[in-house]
């Protein structure tokens, strides 16, 4: 394969890539259960600071159907829901501890200060 198909097959597996996880929360949400294990979804929402009810029941259907998580329903009174990241969703820890370095790295550099605050 030449230069320009390489590119062009990176860029495409990027674009599915942003698309798929694109948006404010899937990240954070995946990460969570990545390094957390398997979490309730008020729990998950406790995790996740600053999303609403609506938007991560939106985000966890997004991710179930993409195969990056799994939902299983409680035989619980109530009942209760309990999501795990997939064997697929966890092939995408090490982007998201990449990302987590990166972005460490790049508010120490553009702040001078340590990475949280």
């Amino acid at each position: 394969m030449g230069k320009k198909a390489d590119c062009k097959t990176k860029i495409t597996g990027i674009k599915d890539a942003l698309e798929l996880l694109s948006g404010k929360w899937k990240l954070h949400i995946l990460g969570t259960l990545l390094h957390q294990g398997k979490m309730r979804f008020m729990d998950l929402q406790r995790e996740v600071d600053g999303i609403g009810t609506k938007m991560l029941s939106k985000e966890l259907l997004d991710l179930e159907v993409n195969n990056l998580i799994t939902r299983t329903v409680l035989n619980t009174k109530p009942i209760s829901v309990e999501y795990e990241i997939t064997e697929l969703g966890k092939s995408l820890g090490t982007v998201i501890d990449e990302l987590a370095s990166w972005g460490i790295s790049y508010r120490k550099t553009l702040y001078h200060t340590s990475a949280i605050g």
